[in-house]
């Protein structure tokens, strides 16, 4: 067998990566002509709790598993729209067409396309596409790179940073639970600066360096699949608030450094 940077038991990594790419344009492609138009209209999931998803959603969605059929249609599919699609090759792509839609919404340039790949042992390869920016965040299979219009940069998390002179990104105030929530304060009460409302760009942000610490709560696996492989290939550490695997979501925290890693969670355990 190949070593996992090269395959994924077989699978030519190349063409997994290829094909990532291929779905990421295609969403691009979907999305733009939505973004800050006049007649986007967005539907609520959840009436109780406002969860908007648009027709630029599921149409990035249907452009990614029409690439999927072409190029994989062996592979298995999990997507925030349509959900699960079982495969038989091992391989799972992970997909979020629109993470933050409530930010797409508002005109606000901090969503993004999540696409990860796993092979039902963990997440193996990520990307964090931001279509109106144009940057692209990649990690795994050998790659930890980001492209946009200032070029191409390799991606590595910043060191020597420590709690009180950290920067800590998450989406919501009112992260999840009132326990949560708590949980979540006494860390953001510690660093020097904390930041809302970026969705995946924050875990963008993490893996070049720009910020030192992401933290949430009530995560799906699409949440965090892409997100994660591209924090882990820049030398970040991405956990749930245990310590333990994060790829299902739920409390997720991704940090740049063992060291932060360490001073946040004792705060977020209390």
């Amino acid at each position: 067998m190949h070593s996992m940077t090269d395959s994924i038991e077989g699978h030519d990594s190349a063409l997994l990566i290829r094909t990532a790419h291929r779905m990421a344009d295609a969403a691009r492609a979907a999305i733009l002509p939505f973004f800050r138009s006049d007649d986007l209209a967005a539907d609520n999931k959840r009436p109780a709790d406002f969860d908007p998803v648009t027709e630029a959603d599921r149409a990035a969605e249907r452009a990614m598993r029409e690439v999927l059929a072409t190029d994989r249609p062996d592979d298995g599919i999990l997507g925030e729209e349509y959900g699960a699609l079982a495969g038989t090759s091992g391989l799972t792509w992970i997909l979020d067409p629109i993470d933050g839609t409530r930010a797409f919404i508002s005109g606000a340039a901090s969503w993004g396309v999540l696409i990860g790949l796993s092979d039902g042992q963990g997440v193996r390869y990520g990307l964090i596409d931001q279509p109106y920016t144009a940057e692209r965040f990649e990690g795994g299979l050998g790659q930890a790179r980001m492209t946009g219009p200032m070029g191409e940069r390799r991606l590595a998390v910043r060191h020597g940073v420590d709690l009180s002179r950290a920067t800590l990104l998450s989406t919501f105030p009112e992260i999840g639970t009132p326990p949560e929530a708590a949980a979540f304060r006494r860390v953001a009460d510690r660093v020097r600066l904390t930041r809302y409302g970026l969705d995946c760009y924050a875990y963008g942000l993490l893996a070049i360096g720009q910020i030192d610490l992401v933290i949430e709560a009530g995560l799906q696996s699409y949440d965090i699949a892409g997100p994660l492989a591209v924090v882990q290939a820049a030398g970040g550490i991405v956990t749930d608030w245990q310590g333990g695997p994060a790829h299902e979501g739920g409390q997720v925290i991704a940090a740049a450094s063992p060291e932060l890693h360490r001073a946040a969670l004792e705060l977020l355990r209390g």
